[in-house]
């Protein structure tokens, strides 16, 4: 302890910093998390081998120093950094805590093994299925170990079967999480122990609080030669309702809030400009578009749904103009007609966004109308009770209100609006208990097959074996796979990218409604 006090620190550092999250992580299990709120958690505690810069969202070293790509991008040498250790814990030695390559190995032949239920987890469809060489061999027990991972030297080969541009990126996801060899031969990786900047204590979790600590010995330093992290620890408070934020945020218990109540935005933002330009503000405000979509999706295992011609009269009947600017109070990037993928030029450069739009939905009532007539269903007659599902919050149950209104004037179909917990939606998403269902995806990396992936087959619930996929829609589309597939393969950017768009037009009638709050801030 002594001797971590003669290292150099930040002049202000210190402190806790408070935040709320609208839900409360789902999973403790890195490489099975699928949920935001998990992960914005859990990516402060684990590491992996690369992360992100959130600046210029290029690959950054992590636990890896340095890495070489052969050629034909199918084979990654890393170098791991030294003197990295994991958290401090009763449960390991400290020669034990020391991070070293087969903590990766035991990590990554852990992700590739079926789950307590006989599942694939998330990680190992997201990183490695049909990529890593010898993973598959290696889960169904032809090998003892994985043939395309191999270690010396403080290094880590990793083979693959085909080239993939996204793969540093995917190493950086919470997926790819590095744990310790010895906690995973005995089970307990659910109680999170990384080489993060901050750790779990006994008093981590508390009432609709998550609290982490800092890790005094964290490795890495600011390019003053600061060690890191400067906080003394981070505060999550749950609370999915945006007015009950803002009151702690208004009586200084929480530091920093995502996103206004709609109600207040005018209140806050033209009625406190003496706040914002105050020397030091005593409010900042920070607006930039992210990488996140906000949608709905149709059961696809709906007949009525399996008709094209209904899923183009709920698109078309929509007014996303009305919803943009009444219910979301202008917090988007940009209205129009897009596509799964947010509009955010400079993160997915070469992707023509406007072309897109061309293929999208503008509030066309009468043709709906006539689509929907087309299809069997004149003025809704004989179409039966549509059962949207959502997570409950503010801005989410406007949205779900305005719809089924618009729904039900334009097309005359009933829609009955079901809130539930975040989780609950999930479970009931995957297993098909409603009609059309709100969602949202965050980028993992800045791609447009990180958003497209979503409707991808291989990527479909399978029910029968009780696997839950991220294609929750069960959208099955061979057309779209085949050009989502030749995109991957593509080693030239721009024919990459045209791909990309082409399948993305080719699967537009997906969506309910064209990502209102594509840019959401």
């Amino acid at each position: 302890f002594s001797c971590q006090n003669k290292e150099k620190q930040f002049e202000y550092s210190g402190g806790v910093f408070k935040m709320c999250l609208d839900n409360a992580p789902i999973t403790n299990l890195t490489y099975n998390i699928e949920d935001y709120y998990s992960a914005s958690v859990y990516e402060q505690v684990m590491q992996g081998l690369t992360s992100i810069d959130p600046k210029t969202l290029k690959v950054i070293p992590s636990l890896a120093k340095s890495w070489a790509i052969n050629d034909d991008g199918t084979k990654y040498i890393f170098q791991l950094k030294p003197n990295v250790l994991f958290h401090e814990t009763d449960l390991l030695k400290d020669e034990e805590r020391e991070f070293n390559t087969t903590d990766v190995i035991a990590t990554f032949e852990l992700i590739c093994k079926l789950d307590q239920k006989g599942q694939n987890t998330v990680a190992y469809n997201v990183l490695f299925k049909d990529l890593l060489v010898g993973a598959e061999d290696f889960q169904l027990g032809k090998e003892k170990h994985i043939k395309g991972l191999q270690e010396a030297n403080n290094t880590i080969t990793i083979e693959l079967q085909r080239r993939d541009d996204n793969f540093l990126y995917k190493l950086a996801s919470i997926h790819a999480s590095i744990h310790n060899e010895k906690l995973i031969k005995e089970g307990k990786t659910n109680l999170v122990i990384g080489t993060g900047p901050f750790m779990l204590t006994s008093e981590t979790i508390q009432n609709n609080k998550f609290i982490l600590a800092k890790n005094p010995q964290y490795h890495e330093k600011d390019e003053s030669g600061n060690n890191l992290p400067y906080l003394d620890g981070i505060e999550f408070i749950i609370e999915n309702k945006k007015l009950n934020q803002l009151d702690l945020f208004e009586s200084h218990q929480v530091n920093m809030i995502l996103g206004l109540p709609a109600t207040q935005i005018a209140k806050i933002v033209e009625g406190r400009k003496e706040d914002f330009n105050s020397k030091p503000p005593l409010l900042i405000l920070n607006r930039q578009a992210m990488l996140e979509s906000h949608y709905y999706f149709f059961n696809m295992n709906d007949e009525r749904f399996a008709d094209v011609r209904v899923r183009k009269a709920f698109n078309l009947a929509i007014n996303r103009v009305k919803i943009g600017r009444e219910i979301l109070r202008n917090q988007f990037e940009e209205l129009g007609n897009y596509g799964i993928i947010p509009p955010v030029d400079h993160a997915f450069r070469g992707y023509n966004f406007e072309d897109i739009k061309a293929y999208g939905y503008d509030y066309e009532p009468e043709k709906a109308r006539k689509l929907l007539a087309e299809a069997g269903y004149p003025d809704g007659k004989g179409f039966g009770t549509v059962n949207l599902r959502y997570n409950l919050g503010e801005i989410n149950s406007f949205v779900a209100d305005e719809f089924a209104q618009q729904i039900g004037q334009i097309l005359g179909i009933n829609v009955n609006i079901d809130g539930s917990t975040f989780e609950q939606l999930n479970q009931d998403a995957a297993q098909g208990n409603g009609d059309i269902f709100r969602s949202a995806w965050s980028a993992d990396y800045p791609n447009p097959d990180n958003f497209l992936h979503l409707f991808y087959s291989k990527n479909i619930t399978d029910l029968s074996n009780n696997n839950l996929g991220i294609n929750n829609s069960k959208y099955l589309n061979p057309t779209f796979d085949a050009l989502l597939e030749d995109a991957r393969k593509q080693e030239n950017i721009g024919q990459k990218m045209k791909l990309y768009a082409k399948a993305e037009r080719d699967m537009g009638v997906v969506t309910s409604y064209d990502v209102l709050m594509n840019g959401d801030v």
